[in-house]
């Protein structure tokens, strides 16, 4: 028990004004450290604590949550800072009834563990386990699943809309049962129900999020405004002491029943006034939210809002979600509360990056497990480096990323290039098009972002970038399938959905080595758009040689000759086609030839050819979808006729499914990609099975 004893001076004691969070005692002698969340296996049980035993349920929710990060990895940073949020918003409101909706899913870690998770916790993100974020299949309490950010709150305006058009049309035909589906509770009727979308400052960066804000505030049925409730989570700035009491007072007023019947009263009679007088309260009203820190901008949009609120004081946060919950308003409501990511542990406290994504760590120093001594470099690291090297000798070449600059390494092209490094935000259509405007001025934008988010851009690419032939740089970060983030996150579609826009150049390293290549060959090309893909993880350990070498835009090369059949890769699987290889000829004395595509856009026909021509049978590999990189070289065999010749062809792709979050070489596995595989499908080709 003594690390566990000795975490307890890395949690900090000052969460809240009043109480420590951590009471001094020696644990050792207690039967349970958690012995309120021992209680509390879903909100229900909240019901019955009173307001100090929640504070001290956020305590143990907190600890728990350290706990169990420590062993598994995941997301800390941001659900240590709504630990006491999300305490409050399952005290106060009915969940499941009460739609709760998390933006992102990188918080929920303690709404899990409040919501029937608890003891699920120890496979958090591992094969078989419960997902780092909301699901809607994995528990009634997820009623919208999340991954990607600012969804929230046009989610919940769509269930808060079917739930008032419910209401109307049970009103209007007391015989007949509103539409199937639309506005049900969990219950089975059409009763109200509230809906909260918990959305932080970051998210609400991406223009989606002003969309749904701009819709919602003004949003009727039958007359009548939606009543839907958001919770803004801005952690990035503090309350100044002084500040913070009148704050704290204020948007408890302004959050009661009698203050909003008497401002939208006020507001109804200033119409009756003369304009000059109008114009005057209206202004007066204005200036006083203003001063309080109020936002004008959504008060403006259509939102009855309230704040700031220090979220990591229950005596703060309660009675403001109770008197919200009461409250008769139907105009939609936005809450803006102030948190600290990484809030309580002393070691994310101080980590720059609020120790927001992590591996295993040390519960006591925060310290991450480290890579095994002499692991190969990361491609992310190798893409960096390689950036950092092409910039130096072109002063043309500028880096953009949406809200990922640690992620796809672009903090270091940063630290070397402050001017010439551009995070836009959670803003991935702004950032291409960004980028397509420096491309007009002939500079050389490197988009890094990660392929599941050039999703979020591709009427961009498409429409600002592609049809125009601009020089932009896509660099496409956590190519394939990513381990324990999941589907949300892994680069599934952007060989299919990159590969049938025209204009487009695509790349894909088999090692880090062509990886360097890649990027040296991109900052040279400049005939129009061309993007590159690698995975997430360590490389192979290959040496990178000090120059580069700019490749010849669509030509693979043959890495080891063979007979009777080829494999035909694309992108790092070339490793596993290599060891079927080797496994292949010191087995049965089977030989294949295998070839490294290097392109998928354009297709190096004459390889094909020569692999066609040469053998009985071709295999193409690759970590994508179907319409990929298979069904290019499928479309070129048949429009050249060099199929009708009775060649055997096989393609390996993933499978038309989302594979869920597991170790990535066991989610190869279940994408039957790994070296067996293809040593089966060599026997079969071969009439080998047996």
């Amino acid at each position: 028990m003594k690390k566990a004893h000795d975490l307890e001076r890395y949690i900090r004691e000052d969460s809240y004004e009043n109480s420590a969070v951590i009471a001094d005692k020696d644990i050792r002698q207690e039967t349970s450290r958690t012995p309120i969340l021992d209680m509390v296996d879903y909100p229900a049980d909240l019901k019955s604590l009173d307001d100090e035993q929640l504070k001290t349920l956020s305590e143990e929710v907190r600890r728990y949550m350290i706990e169990s990060v420590s062993k598994t990895g995941g997301h800390l940073g941001a659900g240590l800072g709504v630990v006491e949020l999300s305490v409050a918003l399952h005290a106060v409101f009915d969940t499941p009834k009460d739609r709760l909706i998390w933006d992102v899913g990188h918080q929920t870690y303690p709404h899990k563990i409040l919501t029937g998770r608890k003891n699920k916790m120890s496979g958090l993100r591992q094969g078989g386990g419960i997902s780092g974020f909301t699901k809607r299949d994995e528990s009634d309490y997820d009623p919208f699943g999340a991954g990607h950010s600012s969804t929230s709150i046009s989610a919940g305006l769509g269930m808060a809309v079917a739930r008032d058009l419910s209401k109307k049309y049970e009103c209007e035909d007391t015989n007949h049962s509103p539409a199937p589906g639309f506005g049900e509770s969990i219950t089975g009727n059409s009763e109200f129900f509230n809906v909260i979308c918990v959305i932080g400052d970051g998210a609400m960066s991406a223009g989606m999020a002003y969309e749904a804000l701009n819709n919602a505030g003004e949003m009727t049925i039958d007359g009548k405004k939606s009543r839907l409730i958001i919770i803004l989570n801005d952690n990035e700035m503090s309350i100044a002491p002084p500040v913070g009491a009148m704050s704290r007072y204020l948007t408890r007023t302004v959050s009661s029943r009698p203050y909003m019947n008497a401002r939208e009263i006020g507001k109804k009679l200033t119409h009756i006034l003369p304009s000059t007088l109008r114009n005057a309260a209206k202004k007066a009203e204005e200036s006083a939210r203003a001063a309080l820190g109020s936002g004008t901008l959504f008060e403006d949009m259509g939102f009855y809002y309230i704040g700031p609120v220090d979220g990591h004081n229950l005596d703060h946060l309660l009675p403001i979600l109770r008197n919200v919950k009461n409250a008769e308003q139907d105009s939609p409501i936005l809450i803006h509360v102030i948190t600290q990511k990484g809030k309580g542990y002393l070691p994310a406290e101080n980590s720059h990056d609020k120790m927001h994504g992590v591996k295993k760590f040390d519960l006591v120093t925060g310290n991450q497990l480290s890579g095994k001594r002499g692991e190969a470099p990361s491609y992310t690291s190798v893409f960096a480096r390689s950036l950092i090297d092409a910039a130096r000798k072109d002063k043309k070449i500028v880096g953009i990323t949406a809200a990922m600059p640690s992620g796809t390494g672009m903090d270091e092209f940063a630290k070397e290039f402050p001017q010439r490094m551009f995070d836009v935000g959670i803003a991935e259509q702004h950032g291409v098009t960004f980028a397509a405007g420096l491309a007009c001025e002939g500079y050389k934008p490197f988009v890094a972002i990660y392929s599941t988010f050039l999703q979020r851009a591709y009427d961009q690419v498409i429409h600002d970038v592609a049809i125009q032939n601009l020089p932009v740089r896509f660099a496409l970060d956590r190519a394939g399938l990513v381990g324990a983030d999941g589907p949300t996150h892994a680069g599934s579609f952007d060989i299919a959905y990159l590969g049938c826009l025209p204009n487009f150049v695509l790349m894909s390293p088999a090692n880090e080595a062509e990886l360097a290549d890649m990027v040296a060959t991109a900052a040279a090309y400049d005939e129009g758009p061309i993007a590159f893909r690698f995975p997430r993880g360590s490389g192979t350990g290959i040496k990178i040689p000090d120059s580069r070498t700019i490749l010849e835009i669509g030509k693979g090369k043959i890495v080891r000759s063979g007979e009777k059949i080829a494999i035909l890769s694309y992108g790092t699987r070339l490793g596993e086609c290599l060891k079927a290889a080797d496994e292949l000829s010191a087995d049965m004395n089977i030989n294949p030839t295998i070839a490294d595509a290097r392109f998928a856009k354009p297709i190096d026909t004459d390889l094909v050819k020569e692999l066609s021509q040469n053998h009985e049978a071709l295999i193409v590999i690759e970590e994508g979808s179907r319409g990929g990189f298979g069904a290019y070289v499928l479309e070129y065999l048949s429009n050249s006729g060099i199929i009708d010749s009775g060649l055997k062809v096989r393609l390996m792709n993933l499978p038309d499914k989302f594979i869920e979050h597991n170790d990535p070489y066991l989610q190869y596995d279940e994408a039957s990609l790994n070296s067996k595989h293809i040593t089966e499908m060599v026997k079969k080709l071969l009439g080998m099975n047996g």
